[in-house]
């Protein structure tokens, strides 16, 4: 039975109902993603090229807007697709990989937030031993292994998909494939990809969220220390651009969850909604917060945007 795969592909899903308005609503759709692409695109090269930002940081910033980049990429050519051209067929295996991405990009994102927090907290508590904490070789190795979490996490429950046989409605609610709507599909025991996922969540996701505030609390109880209040409040600064993005993922993914696990009589727009929400507005603010709250950063856009004009 585990081998015997229906070879019917999975139909996606765009707004139900508003089939007729598709081209309209592919208009913000596409402005958004264009913005993402180009918000992130230039933090990646401003990191690159501005050898001033070439600390751990700003690393950390790097992987972040390159793993929202991947999550936009990932999302983008089937819902464009489908709000342009209906094009609404995706293959098992399409599927199951456009799901093992985003899901696997979901825990590597929380992974750089902790990241992010623990740079903050050793920057403010410990900043003698900064740079022989955070060395260039470490900073890889902690992206290397949050990356390796992420991908190497999910994997057992998206195998399992290959596995299974699907004898019920091929059709999905979303314009992306997602695991916890593509096992109900299965005409088969869905328990272990039932649990793993809440226990992995449990131990990335949620576990992540606890030391960032662990960490802003001992980051607060040091601040509060600090005598001069130029020094506090420049000390603070240095954070408020993290925590607007862990406020952002975090809230969404939350918002998501409960959703999916208590909304059963949720209207289905709003579970449609909130998960355009959850892969759009991150990615979309997070290098707005930083561009707009940190100065070397700024710098760095109008040194690219005056070289731009010098070269026309």
């Amino acid at each position: 039975m585990w081998s015997n795969i229906s070879d019917t592909p999975f139909l996606l899903t765009g707004f139900p109902g508003l089939e007729a308005a598709h081209h309209w609503i592919s208009i913000p759709f596409f402005a958004v993603y264009i913005l993402v692409l180009l918000g992130n695109g230039t933090l990646l090269c401003l990191i690159k090229n501005d050898h001033s930002l070439h600390e751990p940081m700003y690393y950390f910033l790097a992987m972040l807007s390159g793993t929202d980049l991947m999550v936009t990429l990932a999302t983008m050519p089937t819902v464009m697709g489908i709000l342009w051209a209906n094009h609404r067929v995706v293959s098992h295996g399409g599927c199951f990989l456009q799901a093992y991405i985003i899901h696997s990009l979901s825990i590597v994102e929380s992974g750089i937030l902790l990241a992010m927090a623990c740079d903050r907290f050793i920057a403010i508590c410990n900043p003698l031993r900064y740079t022989s904490i955070l060395t260039n070789t470490r900073v890889v190795k902690l992206g290397v292994g949050v990356f390796m979490r992420g991908f190497i996490s999910i994997m057992p429950i998206i195998l399992r998909l290959f596995l299974f046989p699907y004898c019920h409605t091929h059709v999905l609610s979303h314009a992306f494939c997602l695991h916890q709507e593509v096992m109900k599909l299965a005409c088969a025991d869905i328990t272990f990809n039932r649990l793993y996922p809440v226990i992995l969540v449990s131990f990335t996701i949620f576990l992540d969220s606890l030391i960032i505030l662990l960490s802003y609390i001992l980051i607060l109880k040091t601040v509060i220390g600090i005598a001069s209040g130029e020094e506090r409040a420049k000390a603070l600064n240095t954070c408020i651009s993290h925590i607007g993005c862990v406020l952002i993922f975090y809230v969404t993914v939350i918002g998501l969850s409960f959703i999916h696990r208590f909304g059963k009589n949720v209207p289905e727009v709003v579970h449609i909604t909130m998960s355009y929400i959850y892969f759009l507005f991150p990615p979309l603010m997070n290098p707005i917060i930083y561009s707009i709250k940190t100065k070397q950063i700024q710098y760095g856009i109008v040194h690219l945007l005056s070289k731009h004009r010098c070269g026309t």
